[in-house]
């Protein structure tokens, strides 16, 4: 039958596309069902890649707004942002990086089928678009990713009071934003609209900015906000919000229980994401669902035979489930692997990366200090400046620091969390680290080059034994 297939996967984005290639390429017939004009789902598309793209021109343009310093001759006015040509630049690399995704599945033979899928008995996809048909497959994967959501009391408009999907195709920089939560989707478009110009504020429910990192992080990234101007309110909570011709007002209850009315150009709420299930017929498939998200255990298996689920639509049953484009893409090479009969490698939730791509940079992995406490380690630390090396100083990058938890009985490392320049890329050493299980010790011997701020993460590494040499 010609829409029969081995893999049906509903959605192409980070996780989709890559369980598709891998299952293609270990000799199953795959069909993706994508409703979108291009593949890549929101990280290509809304997310990862435009906003990183569009951080990439703040940091380009900080450098410029430094040019005497550099000895960089630009003109005689100050740099500034053309945000017309950003966009321009923006769309052209989402376009490369969707086009390519094309090409791979044309490569691997696997059939893009444009349109929506709903489930519709065992083995049966029906997709409307285009061209209604049928589908049928040994195994069905949901891989339906997330959306940007509001709280209660806060109404999108979607001009005035927005959520990223907007947020990164204004063509005019705002001369005010206020932004709701502090997570890493808030700071970085804080850290972006501060750099192009906009007068910028933060509104965080809980104690510290990026609330789920390691505390010391958090504070390191509240002094640097401070050293930007980017204002900020924690322990404070939005009530509601009121869309106006030429701004929005918001009321919000301070850390102190006094109420104040905020004004912005825009405000970008950024609170989190939510499962996109809506129209896909799980529940009536008898499919278990948790507040919208597909229930999975841990080989991605739903409670329905021959139906799985990966990515950012999916959870345990409990809270926790990291939202990451990089974890999405793991758990759908791991998910395919199982469907064309190979070892199934779990997945260890506490060796996940986490990046943020605000100013500094925040690159975070395993237990932070409160959570190694809280599960009975005997806890020891070693913190780093980057201040002090070379690299960071010749990089004008100087905010910062790392730092490593271990436990001492065994001198295992537990989590490495940083903030400063390349902590999204040095976080990948610490990844490595956690995944081949190595001690203190070993990181202390491993010989980091210099000058590279790579150095933090050894120098951190004797901080834990009390022997950092440059502190």
């Amino acid at each position: 039958m010609a829409n029969a297939f081995d893999v049906i996967i509903i959605g192409a984005g980070t996780g989709g596309y890559p369980a598709a290639i891998r299952a293609a390429q270990l000799g199953l017939k795959v069909a993706v069902v994508e409703r979108q004009k291009s593949l890549g789902g929101t990280c290509l598309n809304w997310g990862c890649i435009p906003t990183k793209a569009l951080l990439e021109h703040a940091h380009a343009l900080k450098i410029a707004q430094a040019s005497k310093e550099w000895g960089l001759i630009l003109g005689d006015q100050p740099a500034r942002i053309d945000m017309n040509q950003v966009q321009a630049r923006k769309d052209k690399i989402v376009t490369i990086l969707t086009r390519g995704i094309e090409f791979l599945f044309k490569k691997n033979n696997v059939t893009w089928i444009k349109g929506s899928a709903r489930l519709a008995g065992p083995g049966t996809v029906e997709v409307t678009g285009d061209q209604a048909q049928t589908l049928t497959a040994k195994e069905i994967v949901i891989a339906t990713g997330s959306y940007a959501r509001s709280v209660p009391g806060i109404e999108l408009d979607r001009t005035r009071i927005i959520t990223s999907d907007e947020a990164i195709a204004l063509r005019t920089v705002p001369t005010s934003i206020a932004v709701l939560g502090s997570g890493p989707i808030g700071v970085e478009f804080a850290t972006m609209f501060k750099r192009f110009g906009s007068e910028v504020t933060v509104v965080e429910l809980l104690p510290h900015l990026v609330p789920l990192e390691d505390e010391t992080i958090s504070i390191e990234l509240e002094k640097a906000f401070k050293k930007q101007g980017i204002a900020f309110h924690t322990s404070a909570t939005v009530t509601a919000a009121r869309p106006l011709a030429d701004g929005v007002e918001i009321d919000a209850k301070l850390s102190d229980g006094k109420y104040q009315t905020l004004k912005a150009e825009y405000l970008l709420v950024a609170t989190g994401r939510g499962p996109v299930t809506t129209g896909l017929g799980a529940e009536e498939a008898g499919i278990k669902m948790d507040k919208g998200y597909v229930v999975v255990d841990a080989q991605f298996r739903t409670n329905i035979p021959n139906v799985s689920a990966i990515g950012d639509v999916i959870t345990f049953g409990k809270p926790g489930h990291l939202q990451l484009a990089h974890l999405s893409t793991a758990e759908g090479i791991a998910l395919a692997e199982r469907l064309a009969g190979k070892d199934f490698h779990p997945i260890n939730y506490d060796h996940v990366p986490k990046c943020t791509y605000c100013d500094p940079e925040i690159g975070s992995v395993g237990l932070t200090e409160k959570q190694a406490k809280e599960r009975g380690y005997d806890v020891r630390v070693g913190t780093f400046n980057f201040g002090v090396l070379g690299r960071a100083r010749i990089a004008n990058e100087t905010d910062g620091l790392v730092k490593i938890v271990a436990e001492k009985k065994y001198d295992e490392i537990l989590g490495i969390h940083m903030i400063g320049p390349r902590s999204t890329e040095l976080v990948a050493e610490a990844t490595l680290a956690l995944r081949m299980e190595i001690t203190v010790e070993e990181l202390i011997r491993t010989i980091h080059a210099h000058p590279t701020m790579s150095e933090a993460v050894g120098e951190a590494a004797h901080a834990v034994h009390g022997a950092a040499i440059h502190a």
